[in-house]
């Protein structure tokens, strides 16, 4: 069919309402699909956020019973000295007190500079806590061997510290033995203070 030119005249104006009602919609549909796909997005997000609100609650649910569970211990090794700060002064008494109590021939030691994040040579898992180490050097006059036992059975009993007894050595003493009770040996003993630290911000037990 041929159409005139006034034909085309008269079907210019629907043809254009027709393409732009077209472009419209294809907009309308484009904005909608985007928005519908941000949707999902922000849907996904709250999601996970919900998630891990869930899993936030669940952990400090399962750390509360562990504190429960575990403070009695935890405040024996806080009444021990093996949490906080070294108690070395208490250490030096308590060494005096063995030496009287059993009779021994004095004590004398040596403290080193504690040494923090020590790193022992055995397998541990402090988690988040720090092990620090002070090293100490005793020495001290015998009778007989049995001394050193007697002192190293009295430091456990004595002293509520955790310590590492790494090495002694006896010497016996030039010229010892004369007397009934004047020393025949010498020892030096090498023992390992162990002190661990809380976690930054833990603030301790309530």
């Amino acid at each position: 069919m041929n159409m005139s030119a006034q034909d085309w005249r008269k079907l210019q104006l629907p043809l254009i309402t027709l393409g732009g009602a077209i472009i419209f919609s294809v907009l309308l549909y484009s904005a909608t699909d985007a928005r519908m796909v941000k949707a999902q997005e922000q849907l996904a997000q709250q999601q996970s956020e919900l998630d891990k609100a869930r899993q936030r609650y669940q952990t400090s649910g399962e750390e509360k019973a562990n504190i429960i569970k575990f403070m009695p211990e935890y405040q024996k090794l806080i009444d021990r000295g093996f949490v906080g700060a070294e108690q070395r002064v208490d250490w030096i008494g308590d060494l005096r007190n063995i030496s009287m109590q059993y009779k021994l021939f004095g004590v004398s030691y040596d403290i080193a500079t504690q040494e923090e994040d020590y790193k022992p040579k055995f397998p541990l898992n402090a988690g988040n806590f720090k092990l620090h180490r002070s090293a100490m050097k005793v020495s001290f006059a015998m009778l007989h061997e049995n001394d050193l036992q007697v002192l190293l059975a009295a430091l456990p009993n004595e002293i509520n510290a955790p310590f590492m007894t790494r090495d002694c050595i006896v010497e016996r003493i030039q010229g010892g033995g004369r007397g009934k009770f004047l020393p025949n040996l010498s020892a030096s003993c090498e023992i390992d203070w162990l002190t661990v630290t809380e976690p930054p911000g833990s603030g301790g037990p309530r």
